[in-house]
Protein backbone atom coordinates (compact mmCIF):
# COMPACT_ATOMS: atom_id res chain seq x y z
CA UNK A 1 0.00 0.00 0.00
CA UNK A 2 0.87 3.16 -1.15
CA UNK A 3 1.45 5.62 2.10
CA UNK A 4 1.04 9.49 0.83
CA UNK A 5 3.14 12.07 3.04
CA UNK A 6 0.68 14.15 4.42
CA UNK A 7 1.01 18.15 3.42
CA UNK A 8 2.81 20.48 6.00
CA UNK A 9 0.07 21.92 8.24
CA UNK A 10 -0.37 25.95 6.72
CA UNK A 11 1.65 28.31 8.67
CA UNK A 12 -0.41 31.00 10.14
CA UNK A 13 -0.63 34.35 8.35
CA UNK A 14 1.34 37.05 10.18
CA UNK A 15 -1.65 39.17 9.46
CA UNK A 16 -3.04 36.70 12.01
CA UNK A 17 -2.55 38.55 15.88
CA UNK A 18 -3.91 41.08 17.77
CA UNK A 19 -2.71 43.85 16.88
CA UNK A 20 -3.35 43.72 13.20
CA UNK A 21 -6.83 42.89 14.14
CA UNK A 22 -7.48 46.18 16.42
CA UNK A 23 -5.60 47.87 13.61
CA UNK A 24 -8.58 46.60 11.17
CA UNK A 25 -11.54 47.73 13.53
CA UNK A 26 -9.98 50.76 13.56
CA UNK A 27 -9.80 51.04 9.96
CA UNK A 28 -13.48 49.69 9.12
CA UNK A 29 -14.87 52.15 11.68
CA UNK A 30 -13.16 54.65 10.11
CA UNK A 31 -14.06 54.24 6.52
CA UNK A 32 -17.66 53.44 7.88
CA UNK A 33 -17.49 56.77 9.61
CA UNK A 34 -15.57 58.25 6.03
CA UNK A 35 -19.17 57.00 4.11
CA UNK A 36 -21.58 58.44 6.37
CA UNK A 37 -19.95 61.59 6.54
CA UNK A 38 -19.26 61.66 2.33
CA UNK A 39 -23.26 60.97 2.18
CA UNK A 40 -24.04 63.91 4.27
CA UNK A 41 -21.81 65.97 2.78
CA UNK A 42 -23.73 65.45 -0.76
CA UNK A 43 -27.11 65.58 0.39
CA UNK A 44 -26.95 68.24 3.33
CA UNK A 45 -27.97 71.48 1.35
CA UNK A 46 -25.92 73.85 3.71
CA UNK A 47 -22.49 72.95 4.26
CA UNK A 48 -21.29 72.42 7.56
CA UNK A 49 -17.98 74.30 7.77
CA UNK A 50 -16.39 71.49 9.97
CA UNK A 51 -18.15 68.47 7.85
CA UNK A 52 -15.37 69.02 5.01
CA UNK A 53 -12.45 68.48 7.72
CA UNK A 54 -14.22 65.43 9.19
CA UNK A 55 -14.99 63.77 5.98
CA UNK A 56 -11.46 64.39 4.29
CA UNK A 57 -9.19 64.78 6.65
CA UNK A 58 -10.14 63.29 10.02
CA UNK A 59 -11.85 59.54 8.93
CA UNK A 60 -8.87 59.91 6.53
CA UNK A 61 -6.76 59.91 9.09
CA UNK A 62 -8.11 57.15 11.04
CA UNK A 63 -8.36 54.95 8.43
CA UNK A 64 -4.82 55.19 7.19
CA UNK A 65 -3.76 54.89 11.13
CA UNK A 66 -6.08 51.74 11.33
CA UNK A 67 -4.17 50.30 7.85
CA UNK A 68 -0.70 50.51 8.96
CA UNK A 69 -1.85 49.46 12.48
CA UNK A 70 -3.16 45.90 10.55
CA UNK A 71 1.09 46.05 8.66
CA UNK A 72 2.80 46.76 11.45
CA UNK A 73 1.06 43.82 13.36
CA UNK A 74 1.79 41.78 10.53
CA UNK A 75 5.84 42.67 10.50
CA UNK A 76 5.95 42.39 14.88
CA UNK A 77 4.35 39.11 13.87
CA UNK A 78 6.94 38.02 11.77
CA UNK A 79 9.79 39.38 13.84
CA UNK A 80 8.50 37.35 16.64
CA UNK A 81 8.31 33.79 15.05
CA UNK A 82 11.62 34.47 13.88
CA UNK A 83 13.72 35.01 16.76
CA UNK A 84 10.85 32.96 19.72
CA UNK A 85 10.45 30.04 17.21
CA UNK A 86 10.33 27.41 20.03
CA UNK A 87 8.05 29.31 22.01
CA UNK A 88 3.68 29.67 21.75
CA UNK A 89 2.58 32.09 20.36
CA UNK A 90 0.39 34.30 22.20
CA UNK A 91 -0.56 37.43 19.98
CA UNK A 92 -2.12 34.90 17.82
CA UNK A 93 -5.75 34.66 17.26
CA UNK A 94 -6.31 30.71 17.94
CA UNK A 95 -10.08 29.64 17.70
CA UNK A 96 -8.70 26.09 19.07
CA UNK A 97 -8.38 27.14 22.89
CA UNK A 98 -11.32 27.83 24.27
CA UNK A 99 -9.86 30.89 26.66
CA UNK A 100 -8.75 32.64 23.57
CA UNK A 101 -12.02 31.86 21.68
CA UNK A 102 -14.36 33.71 24.57
CA UNK A 103 -11.62 36.47 23.88
CA UNK A 104 -12.08 36.57 19.86
CA UNK A 105 -15.45 36.97 20.60
CA UNK A 106 -15.60 39.29 22.96
CA UNK A 107 -13.57 41.23 20.82
CA UNK A 108 -15.98 40.85 17.86
CA UNK A 109 -18.56 42.59 19.84
CA UNK A 110 -16.22 45.12 20.81
CA UNK A 111 -15.02 45.71 17.36
CA UNK A 112 -18.97 45.92 16.25
CA UNK A 113 -20.04 48.28 18.90
CA UNK A 114 -16.58 50.62 18.42
CA UNK A 115 -17.84 50.63 14.55
CA UNK A 116 -21.12 52.14 15.22
CA UNK A 117 -20.08 54.28 17.87
CA UNK A 118 -17.59 55.76 15.52
CA UNK A 119 -20.29 56.48 13.07
CA UNK A 120 -22.51 58.10 15.72
CA UNK A 121 -19.85 60.26 17.35
CA UNK A 122 -18.08 61.37 14.45
CA UNK A 123 -21.56 63.12 13.56
CA UNK A 124 -21.85 64.27 16.89
CA UNK A 125 -18.16 65.43 16.93
CA UNK A 126 -18.41 67.85 13.88
CA UNK A 127 -21.54 69.33 15.06
CA UNK A 128 -20.09 70.18 18.33
CA UNK A 129 -16.77 71.31 17.17
CA UNK A 130 -19.00 74.09 15.33
CA UNK A 131 -21.06 75.09 18.09
CA UNK A 132 -20.81 78.50 19.64
CA UNK A 133 -20.15 76.87 23.11
CA UNK A 134 -17.19 75.08 21.55
CA UNK A 135 -16.23 78.32 19.78
CA UNK A 136 -16.58 80.67 22.86
CA UNK A 137 -16.09 78.43 26.03
CA UNK A 138 -13.95 75.35 25.06
CA UNK A 139 -11.83 76.44 22.06
CA UNK A 140 -11.38 79.87 22.68
CA UNK A 141 -11.96 80.58 26.40
CA UNK A 142 -9.67 83.30 26.38
CA UNK A 143 -12.16 85.43 23.92
CA UNK A 144 -14.78 85.42 27.07
CA UNK A 145 -15.74 89.09 26.12
CA UNK A 146 -16.35 88.56 22.31
CA UNK A 147 -18.49 85.73 22.97
CA UNK A 148 -20.69 87.81 25.75
CA UNK A 149 -20.93 90.11 23.34
CA UNK A 150 -21.94 88.15 20.22
CA UNK A 151 -24.39 86.65 22.78
CA UNK A 152 -26.15 89.76 22.62
CA UNK A 153 -25.77 91.18 19.10
CA UNK A 154 -27.35 91.21 16.10
CA UNK A 155 -26.11 87.72 15.08
CA UNK A 156 -26.31 85.55 17.96
CA UNK A 157 -27.95 82.98 15.97
CA UNK A 158 -25.48 82.92 13.38
CA UNK A 159 -22.87 80.21 14.29
CA UNK A 160 -19.34 81.64 14.85
CA UNK A 161 -18.05 79.42 12.27
CA UNK A 162 -20.03 80.54 9.69
CA UNK A 163 -17.92 83.62 9.40
CA UNK A 164 -14.30 82.52 11.05
CA UNK A 165 -14.04 79.80 8.99
CA UNK A 166 -16.23 78.89 6.45
CA UNK A 167 -17.53 75.49 4.33
CA UNK A 168 -15.36 72.86 3.42
CA UNK A 169 -11.58 71.59 4.20
CA UNK A 170 -9.25 74.11 3.04
CA UNK A 171 -10.98 77.26 4.77
CA UNK A 172 -11.22 74.97 8.07
CA UNK A 173 -7.30 74.02 7.32
CA UNK A 174 -6.50 77.79 6.51
CA UNK A 175 -8.52 78.90 9.45
CA UNK A 176 -6.76 76.69 12.17
CA UNK A 177 -3.47 76.93 10.57
CA UNK A 178 -3.59 80.91 10.97
CA UNK A 179 -4.78 80.33 14.87
CA UNK A 180 -1.78 78.21 15.23
CA UNK A 181 0.26 81.20 16.69
CA UNK A 182 -3.01 81.98 18.75
CA UNK A 183 -3.03 78.48 20.20
CA UNK A 184 0.36 78.88 21.49
CA UNK A 185 0.14 81.88 23.20
CA UNK A 186 -3.45 80.72 25.18
CA UNK A 187 -1.07 77.87 26.20
CA UNK A 188 1.31 80.17 27.45
CA UNK A 189 -0.92 82.51 28.98
CA UNK A 190 0.94 85.40 26.98
CA UNK A 191 -1.61 86.43 24.51
CA UNK A 192 -2.78 89.95 24.02
CA UNK A 193 -5.18 92.14 25.65
CA UNK A 194 -7.14 93.04 24.78
CA UNK A 195 -7.58 90.39 21.54
CA UNK A 196 -6.65 92.91 18.92
CA UNK A 197 -8.28 93.92 15.67
CA UNK A 198 -9.34 94.24 13.27
CA UNK A 199 -9.43 90.64 11.72
CA UNK A 200 -6.76 90.55 9.05
CA UNK A 201 -7.45 87.36 7.76
CA UNK A 202 -11.25 87.55 7.94
CA UNK A 203 -13.25 86.31 4.65
CA UNK A 204 -14.84 88.64 2.46
CA UNK A 205 -18.38 90.13 3.29
CA UNK A 206 -19.16 88.71 -0.48
CA UNK A 207 -18.44 84.65 1.38
CA UNK A 208 -20.40 85.89 4.77
CA UNK A 209 -22.60 88.87 5.07
CA UNK A 210 -23.98 88.28 1.76
CA UNK A 211 -25.43 84.80 2.27
CA UNK A 212 -28.21 86.39 3.64
CA UNK A 213 -27.91 90.38 3.08
CA UNK A 214 -28.23 90.30 -0.64
CA UNK A 215 -27.21 93.70 -2.64
CA UNK A 216 -30.16 93.17 -4.73
CA UNK A 217 -32.59 93.57 -1.94
CA UNK A 218 -31.29 96.36 -0.35
CA UNK A 219 -34.05 98.68 0.54
CA UNK A 220 -34.32 102.38 0.44
CA UNK A 221 -34.26 104.76 3.65
CA UNK A 222 -34.72 103.42 7.43
CA UNK A 223 -36.56 105.42 10.01
CA UNK A 224 -33.94 105.36 13.36
CA UNK A 225 -34.75 107.07 16.20
CA UNK A 226 -32.00 108.06 18.83
CA UNK A 227 -32.70 108.89 22.33
CA UNK A 228 -30.12 110.91 24.42
CA UNK A 229 -30.20 112.60 27.26
CA UNK A 230 -28.20 115.64 28.49
CA UNK A 231 -25.49 115.48 31.30
CA UNK A 232 -26.97 117.73 33.47
CA UNK A 233 -28.93 117.78 36.50
CA UNK A 234 -32.32 117.74 35.41
CA UNK A 235 -31.28 114.79 32.93
CA UNK A 236 -32.71 116.17 30.10
CA UNK A 237 -34.44 114.09 27.49
CA UNK A 238 -33.43 115.04 23.55
CA UNK A 239 -34.21 112.68 20.75
CA UNK A 240 -33.54 112.47 17.31
CA UNK A 241 -35.80 111.17 15.07
CA UNK A 242 -33.97 110.34 11.12
CA UNK A 243 -34.44 108.48 8.00
CA UNK A 244 -31.12 106.74 7.02
CA UNK A 245 -30.06 106.91 3.73
CA UNK A 246 -29.00 103.72 3.11
CA UNK A 247 -30.38 103.64 -0.48
CA UNK A 248 -32.00 106.06 -2.21
CA UNK A 249 -33.40 103.65 -4.82
CA UNK A 250 -35.92 100.79 -5.27
CA UNK A 251 -34.49 97.15 -4.63
CA UNK A 252 -33.51 95.81 -7.50
CA UNK A 253 -32.12 99.57 -8.51
CA UNK A 254 -28.65 100.57 -8.90
CA UNK A 255 -26.92 101.35 -5.49
CA UNK A 256 -27.52 105.09 -3.91
CA UNK A 257 -26.99 106.96 -0.26
CA UNK A 258 -24.91 104.93 2.10
CA UNK A 259 -25.23 101.56 0.48
CA UNK A 260 -23.02 103.52 -2.70
CA UNK A 261 -19.37 102.10 -1.74
CA UNK A 262 -20.51 98.39 -2.24
CA UNK A 263 -22.23 98.93 -5.45
CA UNK A 264 -21.36 96.65 -8.29
CA UNK A 265 -20.59 99.90 -10.88
CA UNK A 266 -17.17 100.62 -9.16
CA UNK A 267 -14.70 99.45 -6.83
CA UNK A 268 -13.64 101.60 -3.67
CA UNK A 269 -10.40 100.27 -2.38
CA UNK A 270 -8.50 102.47 0.38
CA UNK A 271 -4.83 102.42 2.57
CA UNK A 272 -5.21 102.86 6.07
CA UNK A 273 -1.25 103.61 7.65
CA UNK A 274 -2.68 102.33 10.88
CA UNK A 275 -3.55 98.50 12.49
CA UNK A 276 -7.15 99.78 13.46
CA UNK A 277 -7.90 101.37 9.65
CA UNK A 278 -8.68 104.86 11.07
CA UNK A 279 -6.37 107.03 10.09
CA UNK A 280 -7.17 106.19 5.70
CA UNK A 281 -4.85 108.12 3.85
CA UNK A 282 -5.47 106.77 0.26
CA UNK A 283 -8.29 105.65 -1.73
CA UNK A 284 -8.75 104.69 -5.33
CA UNK A 285 -12.45 104.94 -7.38
CA UNK A 286 -12.93 102.88 -9.78
CA UNK A 287 -16.18 102.92 -12.28
CA UNK A 288 -16.15 99.30 -14.15
CA UNK A 289 -18.19 100.72 -17.01
CA UNK A 290 -15.33 102.69 -18.30
CA UNK A 291 -12.48 101.99 -16.23
CA UNK A 292 -12.45 105.80 -15.03
CA UNK A 293 -9.99 106.11 -11.58
CA UNK A 294 -9.74 108.88 -8.90
CA UNK A 295 -7.28 108.47 -6.40
CA UNK A 296 -7.65 110.59 -3.49
CA UNK A 297 -5.04 111.61 -1.06
CA UNK A 298 -5.01 113.58 2.32
CA UNK A 299 -2.52 116.45 2.45
CA UNK A 300 0.16 114.55 4.81
CA UNK A 301 0.20 111.20 2.27
CA UNK A 302 2.73 111.85 -0.54
CA UNK A 303 3.85 108.30 -2.85
CA UNK A 304 2.21 105.59 -3.62
CA UNK A 305 0.82 102.64 -0.50
CA UNK A 306 2.01 99.05 -0.45
CA UNK A 307 0.37 97.17 -2.87
CA UNK A 308 -0.24 94.29 -0.24
CA UNK A 309 -1.71 96.67 1.95
CA UNK A 310 -4.35 98.23 -0.21
CA UNK A 311 -8.00 96.92 0.94
CA UNK A 312 -10.99 96.91 -1.17
CA UNK A 313 -13.96 98.19 0.69
CA UNK A 314 -17.05 95.51 1.50
CA UNK A 315 -19.55 95.61 4.08
CA UNK A 316 -17.10 95.20 7.50
CA UNK A 317 -15.29 98.25 7.12
CA UNK A 318 -18.26 100.30 7.94
CA UNK A 319 -20.26 97.40 9.74
CA UNK A 320 -16.80 96.27 11.96
CA UNK A 321 -18.58 95.37 14.63
CA UNK A 322 -21.50 92.91 13.62
CA UNK A 323 -21.41 90.44 16.04
CA UNK A 324 -19.37 91.74 18.83
CA UNK A 325 -20.17 95.04 19.99
CA UNK A 326 -18.80 96.86 23.24
CA UNK A 327 -21.54 100.00 23.51
CA UNK A 328 -19.76 102.80 24.89
CA UNK A 329 -20.37 103.91 28.45
CA UNK A 330 -22.80 106.95 27.55
CA UNK A 331 -24.84 104.90 25.33
CA UNK A 332 -25.81 101.68 27.64
CA UNK A 333 -26.10 104.61 30.34
CA UNK A 334 -29.07 106.77 28.20
CA UNK A 335 -30.99 103.18 26.63
CA UNK A 336 -31.22 102.12 30.37
CA UNK A 337 -32.78 105.54 31.25
CA UNK A 338 -34.88 105.94 28.82
CA UNK A 339 -36.09 102.00 29.91
CA UNK A 340 -36.72 103.26 33.31
CA UNK A 341 -34.26 101.19 34.91
CA UNK A 342 -32.09 104.02 35.92
CA UNK A 343 -34.11 106.49 38.54
CA UNK A 344 -34.03 110.03 36.36
CA UNK A 345 -34.73 111.56 40.25
CA UNK A 346 -31.30 111.26 40.56
CA UNK A 347 -29.12 114.60 39.32
CA UNK A 348 -26.52 113.98 36.86
CA UNK A 349 -27.50 109.93 36.58
CA UNK A 350 -25.92 109.93 33.32
CA UNK A 351 -22.45 111.33 34.04
CA UNK A 352 -22.15 110.06 37.22
CA UNK A 353 -22.94 106.53 36.27
CA UNK A 354 -20.47 106.78 33.87
CA UNK A 355 -17.92 107.81 35.63
CA UNK A 356 -18.43 104.80 37.84
CA UNK A 357 -17.79 102.27 35.41
CA UNK A 358 -14.70 104.04 34.15
CA UNK A 359 -12.82 104.62 37.31
CA UNK A 360 -9.48 104.01 36.15
CA UNK A 361 -9.21 102.83 39.85
CA UNK A 362 -10.81 99.15 38.83
CA UNK A 363 -8.16 96.34 37.45
CA UNK A 364 -10.21 93.24 37.87
CA UNK A 365 -13.95 92.27 37.49
CA UNK A 366 -13.92 90.62 41.16
CA UNK A 367 -13.48 94.60 42.28
CA UNK A 368 -15.89 96.21 40.41
CA UNK A 369 -19.33 96.17 41.84
CA UNK A 370 -17.84 97.23 45.21
CA UNK A 371 -15.90 100.70 43.42
CA UNK A 372 -18.81 101.42 42.03
CA UNK A 373 -20.81 100.99 44.98
CA UNK A 374 -18.48 103.58 46.42
CA UNK A 375 -18.31 106.16 44.46
CA UNK A 376 -22.51 106.35 43.54
CA UNK A 377 -22.65 106.62 47.25
CA UNK A 378 -20.00 109.05 47.88
CA UNK A 379 -22.70 111.39 45.27
CA UNK A 380 -26.16 110.67 46.14
CA UNK A 381 -25.80 109.37 50.13
CA UNK A 382 -28.93 108.33 51.28
CA UNK A 383 -31.18 108.39 48.39
CA UNK A 384 -33.78 106.13 48.32
CA UNK A 385 -33.41 105.12 44.64
CA UNK A 386 -29.76 104.57 44.94
CA UNK A 387 -29.70 100.80 45.78
CA UNK A 388 -31.65 100.25 42.59
CA UNK A 389 -29.54 102.61 40.65
CA UNK A 390 -26.42 100.99 42.18
CA UNK A 391 -27.15 97.32 41.18
CA UNK A 392 -28.35 98.98 37.79
CA UNK A 393 -24.57 99.73 36.92
CA UNK A 394 -23.42 97.15 38.19
CA UNK A 395 -25.00 95.07 36.18
CA UNK A 396 -24.41 96.73 33.12
CA UNK A 397 -20.90 97.22 33.73
CA UNK A 398 -20.79 93.49 33.83
CA UNK A 399 -22.48 93.01 30.59
CA UNK A 400 -19.58 95.29 28.60
CA UNK A 401 -16.72 95.94 30.76
CA UNK A 402 -13.51 92.79 30.95
CA UNK A 403 -10.94 94.60 32.89
CA UNK A 404 -9.18 91.53 33.01
CA UNK A 405 -8.51 91.25 29.54
CA UNK A 406 -8.67 94.79 29.24
CA UNK A 407 -11.94 94.92 26.97
CA UNK A 408 -14.04 97.52 26.28
CA UNK A 409 -15.33 100.28 23.37
CA UNK A 410 -12.45 102.06 24.29
CA UNK A 411 -10.38 99.18 22.70
CA UNK A 412 -12.64 98.79 19.49
CA UNK A 413 -13.56 101.56 17.11
CA UNK A 414 -17.44 101.21 15.52
CA UNK A 415 -17.20 102.57 12.19
CA UNK A 416 -21.01 102.72 12.16
CA UNK A 417 -21.71 106.43 12.35
CA UNK A 418 -19.51 108.97 13.72
CA UNK A 419 -20.30 109.98 17.12
CA UNK A 420 -17.84 108.27 18.86
CA UNK A 421 -15.72 107.19 16.43
CA UNK A 422 -14.74 108.92 13.45
CA UNK A 423 -16.34 106.11 10.77
CA UNK A 424 -17.57 108.15 7.84
CA UNK A 425 -15.39 111.10 8.79
CA UNK A 426 -12.45 108.78 8.07
CA UNK A 427 -12.66 109.59 4.70
CA UNK A 428 -15.83 112.51 4.38
CA UNK A 429 -13.37 115.01 5.86
CA UNK A 430 -12.67 117.65 2.77
CA UNK A 431 -9.12 116.42 3.35
CA UNK A 432 -8.67 113.90 0.75
CA UNK A 433 -8.03 115.47 -2.55
CA UNK A 434 -7.38 114.10 -6.63
CA UNK A 435 -4.47 115.33 -8.45
CA UNK A 436 -6.75 117.82 -9.88
CA UNK A 437 -7.75 119.40 -7.00
CA UNK A 438 -11.04 117.38 -6.56
CA UNK A 439 -12.19 115.97 -3.05
CA UNK A 440 -14.11 113.57 -0.73
CA UNK A 441 -17.20 115.72 0.09
CA UNK A 442 -17.38 116.27 3.40
CA UNK A 443 -20.44 114.61 4.81
CA UNK A 444 -22.72 117.23 6.61
CA UNK A 445 -25.40 116.35 8.56
CA UNK A 446 -27.95 115.72 5.45
CA UNK A 447 -25.96 113.49 3.40
CA UNK A 448 -26.45 110.17 4.94
CA UNK A 449 -29.91 110.77 6.96
CA UNK A 450 -32.71 113.53 6.81
CA UNK A 451 -33.69 114.36 10.38
CA UNK A 452 -37.59 114.69 10.28
CA UNK A 453 -37.84 115.42 14.40
CA UNK A 454 -35.64 116.44 17.12
CA UNK A 455 -35.94 117.52 20.49
CA UNK A 456 -38.38 116.81 23.54
CA UNK A 457 -41.47 116.87 24.31
CA UNK A 458 -43.81 118.61 21.38
CA UNK A 459 -40.76 119.37 19.18
CA UNK A 460 -41.34 115.53 18.56
CA UNK A 461 -44.94 115.38 17.06
CA UNK A 462 -44.20 117.11 14.08
CA UNK A 463 -42.36 115.85 11.30
CA UNK A 464 -40.66 117.28 8.57
CA UNK A 465 -40.18 115.29 5.48
CA UNK A 466 -37.87 117.66 3.74
CA UNK A 467 -35.64 117.75 6.77
CA UNK A 468 -34.59 119.64 9.52
CA UNK A 469 -30.89 121.43 10.29
CA UNK A 470 -29.60 119.68 12.90
CA UNK A 471 -29.79 121.30 16.13
CA UNK A 472 -26.97 120.36 18.75
CA UNK A 473 -28.73 119.57 22.22
CA UNK A 474 -26.06 121.04 24.25
CA UNK A 475 -25.61 124.63 22.19
CA UNK A 476 -23.66 125.61 19.24
CA UNK A 477 -20.32 123.69 18.02
CA UNK A 478 -17.86 124.43 15.84
CA UNK A 479 -18.05 123.34 12.63
CA UNK A 480 -14.49 122.31 12.06
CA UNK A 481 -14.60 119.87 14.81
CA UNK A 482 -16.06 116.15 13.72
CA UNK A 483 -18.47 114.49 16.38
CA UNK A 484 -15.66 112.07 17.91
CA UNK A 485 -13.60 115.42 18.41
CA UNK A 486 -15.22 115.66 21.62
CA UNK A 487 -17.61 112.80 22.28
CA UNK A 488 -15.65 109.65 23.14
CA UNK A 489 -18.68 107.05 24.87
CA UNK A 490 -17.67 108.08 28.17
CA UNK A 491 -17.35 111.34 29.95
CA UNK A 492 -18.40 113.89 27.26
CA UNK A 493 -15.08 115.84 26.68
CA UNK A 494 -11.68 114.92 25.00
Amino acid sequence: MTVHPQPAPRAPSNFNNWISAAGGVLAIGALFSFALLVWMDFTEGEKNPYLGIFTYIVAPVFLISGLALVFFGAWAQRRWALKHAAIPDKWRLDFSSPGRKRAIVLFGIGGVLFIMLSAFGSYQTYHYAESNLFCGQVCHSAMNPEHQTYQRGAHARVACVECHVGSGAKTFVEAKMNGTRQLYSFVFDNYQRPIPTPVHNLRPAQDTCEKCHWPEKFLGNLDMTYEHFLSDRKNTAYTVRMLMRVNDGRPGSPLNGIHWHVSKDQIVEYYAADEKRQDIVWMRVTNKVDGAQKIFRNEEFKGEPPAGLIRVMDCIDCHNRPAHVFPPANDIVERAMALGQLPLDLPNIKRHAVAAMTQESIITSAEAPGKIAEYLKSKYKDAASLPGAIAKVQELYAATFFPDRKADWRQYPNNIGHKDWPGCFRCHDDKHSTATGEKVRASDCTSCHIIISQGKGSDLATLTAAGLPFKHPDGEYDEDLRCADCHNGGIQGK
